[in-house]
């Protein structure tokens, strides 16, 4: 069992307020690391981090933290969250519950399943893992399903219709961060449908050399920002199958701030609050060198938030201009990427919400979500 380490129990914040209580009235207070690499764990050599979460039938709260081990190949773990009165201190591992293990999962030379983000959707009675399958072509997403968090079945990559307006196959592209919305929401059509974000990533020259960055039609802006893709909840509910089969893709957001100059990705799966859809997001300024080698790059990783109009998810309604976390503690400056706050699962415990953030690509922290009155 790991423990909390390092309480902070002050707003977080490093850049004047928060975030402005007329615009996205939310903040984070940290409380410190839940969950950090087991010694002599091979499987955790490298870090512990960017956990999805869940709850399995029993009703019991858990992480499945990104496990990586020597050599860099990721796999996704099971830790039931340890609560103490009612805040989360710790985890007792379970085992590893998605690894490699397919071909289009491993490179010569790599392999990885990485990042995963879990949404529980009630009308459908499963957890839906989005995650990033670390291929012969890089970063592709894929989705798999469980009904109890220690089995999943793999519905494979997810495959993006071509749409002519946007004179490209999103297919090319690596494209990671994506999750689910918990429940139906209106499409393009205005029909209920099941919505994914995602962030695709424009630039080719990971895979051919000169061939650079290839942008969607009406888009100028290169850094990678964050859409959105629909499936019709009808086919969902005659097939799951359905739901790797995305469309309608629309942007949602690009970069807009200082703490996001070079791009932005979606967190968590978005909360339902009274102001509209709640998305964490992350936000990332300094330099990032050619390559996908994280220990070159010379980074800042933020948290923002920003509000989603609930007719209509492709409009933003409001956003933090400063974050509302930033790397500020020994475990979020150090690692093995430094400067690294990455929020990626939300869980409500007696009525109080806990975001579950990666630190430096190594370790993993909770910090409490709070309404500004």
């Amino acid at each position: 069992m790991s423990s909390l380490t390092q309480q902070d129990t002050s707003p977080v914040s490093t850049n004047g307020p928060a975030l402005s209580a007329t615009s996205v009235p939310y903040t984070l207070t940290r409380l410190g690391v839940v969950m950090a690499p087991e010694p002599g764990n091979d499987l955790e050599a490298a870090g512990v981090l960017n956990p999805a979460s869940g709850r399995t039938p029993d009703g019991r709260l858990h992480l499945l933290p990104r496990l990586v081990a020597s050599g860099n190949v990721s796999r996704v773990g099971l830790a039931e969250v340890v609560l103490e009165d009612g805040v989360p201190v710790g985890v007792e591992r379970r085992g590893v519950v998605l690894a490699p293990d397919e071909g289009w999962e491993r490179g010569l030379a790599n392999a990885g399943v990485e990042d995963p983000r879990t949404t529980w959707i009630p009308r459908l009675g499963v957890h839906l893992m989005t995650y990033v399958a670390y291929g012969p072509l890089g970063p592709k997403l894929a989705l798999a399903v469980s009904e109890d968090l220690c089995q999943w079945r793999r519905l494979g990559p997810l495959h993006f219709s071509y749409q002519p307006d946007l004179d490209t196959d999103l297919n090319l592209f690596p494209n990671k961060d994506a999750v689910f919305f918990p429940e139906p929401v209106p499409g393009p059509d205005g029909e209920p449908a099941y919505a994914m974000l995602h962030r695709p990533m424009w630039d080719l020259g990971w895979f051919r050399p000169g061939e650079g960055v290839h942008l969607p039609a009406g888009v100028t802006d290169e850094r990678p920002g964050i859409w959105v893709s629909y499936v019709p909840a009808a086919a969902v509910e005659r097939d799951l199958g359905a739901l790797v089969h995305l469309r309608d893709h629309r942007l949602v957001a690009l970069s807009e701030y200082a703490y996001e100059e070079l791009k932005i990705g979606a967190g968590p799966p978005p909360i339902r609050v009274e102001e509209g859809w709640l998305l964490l997001h992350h936000g990332v300024a300094g330099h990032i060198p050619p390559g996908w080698d994280p220990t070159t790059q010379q980074v800042r990783y933020g948290a923002g938030a920003m509000l989603l109009d609930p007719s209509d998810v492709t409009k933003v309604l409001a956003r933090t201009p400063t974050p509302i976390l930033e790397p500020e503690t020994a475990d979020e400056l150090t690692g093995t990427v430094a400067n690294v706050v990455f929020p990626t699962a939300v869980e409500e415990v007696d009525g109080v919400r806990y975001v579950f953030y990666g630190m430096a690509d190594a370790k993993i922290g909770v910090a409490r979500l709070e309404r500004i009155p």
